[in-house]
């Protein structure tokens, strides 16, 4: 990290000169902390939220659709509705014009504004094979240690696990002397879990349910508002060697985004 270095004397180290370097760098980062306890410099990050360019309310702008599906609902506050309910739209579409026609006053521009809904689609896709491997663990442990300083890493066991098919799982203590100073020394233990493969086969049915199940569960954690899901839709494609699963969820959701107007 910049200006934060292993060995660095406590008193030359000025955090918020770090964060603010930091900050004019990166723009995902909503607020940065840095604290120095001990030997320790613990650094908290806050990720910023993707936020669309915010268009000044004195522009002109229309309102376009950011995703794919059939109105619902639209009421233009202010601007012209292009599209009705039922209509299906595209990505990039115009939803509401940024302008509007008086009998006397002709057209007007405007920013535009108002709530379009429509139904949108998310589908998941999986292929499940009839016949394939499960992986599991046979119950045996294998544990190796290390004693790190700084970056230098000193082995206290020779050669590599003794297992064919294992999962590595690592942890490291850094020692202290007190409850809150910290050495620069540590000690990491290396876990190694052994996996087994096993042969496994599915019946139609089985594969079928097995990939619906995941596909739901994926769609479930997309989905924040469940109420607003209106259809679920499955199609399955039974194929030689597997199947292929594909699963829609309609959703309501509000669509639109502003686009400046260039004359």
């Amino acid at each position: 990290m910049q200006d934060l270095k292993i060995g660095e004397l406590k008193t030359k180290i000025d955090t918020k000169e770090i964060i603010n370097k930091i900050r004019l760098q990166r723009t995902d980062i909503a607020w940065m902390g840095i604290e120095l306890k001990g030997t320790n410099a613990i650094v908290k990050i806050v990720k910023a939220d993707a936020k669309p360019d915010i268009i000044d309310q004195n522009e002109y702008c229309s309102i376009v659709s950011d995703k794919e599906g059939i109105i619902t609902k639209i009421n233009a506050q202010s601007g012209t509705a292009n599209v009705k309910v039922g209509d299906t739209v595209k990505k990039g579409e115009t939803l509401i014009n940024g302008w509007m026609e008086g009998k006397y006053t002709g057209i007007r521009y405007v920013h535009a504004q108002g709530e379009v809904q429509a139904k949108v689609w998310h589908t998941k896709y999986k292929n499940i094979q009839y016949n394939t491997t499960e992986r599991r663990e046979t119950g045996n442990i294998e544990k190796k240690y290390s004693i790190k300083f700084n970056n230098f890493k000193i082995n206290l066991h020779k050669g590599v696990s003794k297992f064919k098919i294992y999962d590595t799982i690592e942890t490291e203590n850094k020692m202290k002397l007190f409850s809150d100073f910290y050495l620069p020394i540590s000690i990491i233990k290396t876990t190694y879990k052994e996996i087994e493969e096993v042969p496994k086969t599915y019946n139609i049915e089985e594969a079928k349910n097995i990939g619906i199940e995941e596909l739901e569960e994926q769609l479930d954690q997309e989905i924040e508002n469940k109420e607003a899901i209106v259809n679920k839709n499955i199609n399955t494609y039974e194929k030689e060697s597997g199947i292929d699963i594909y699963v829609t969820y309609e959703v309501l959701e509000n669509i639109g985004t502003n686009e400046k107007i260039v004359f």
